[in-house]
């Protein structure tokens, strides 16, 4: 699946209530899902990572649309690549 199939699949399903609940809440949300996804990796539960990640992702994808991002298209003008940062593939920074 391409990003941009992922983001709309997320339009499909969730779009109404997205735009009902809003973008405040809506990342509220997201930081719910990345609140437990810390929880699973300090535990160590690698099922619970899983799903915690993609909880995440379809967060991401949620306010992406709220905000009319194509994240396909914001991902690759910020990481064409290289590294941002060092311009290097691989990245040569160190932190």
């Amino acid at each position: 699946m391409e990003i941009s199939e992922f983001q709309k699949l997320m339009h499909e399903l969730y779009a109404h209530n997205d735009r009902r609940r809003g973008g405040k809440a809506t990342m509220l949300w997201l930081v719910e899902e990345v609140g437990e996804l810390a929880e699973a990796i300090r535990r160590e539960e690698p099922e619970n990572i899983e799903e915690e990640l993609s909880d995440c992702f379809a967060w991401i994808g949620a306010l992406a649309n709220l905000y009319g991002v194509d994240l396909e298209k914001a991902f690759l003008k910020k990481y064409p690549g290289v590294c941002p940062t060092c311009k290097q593939k691989p990245c040569i920074c160190t932190d």
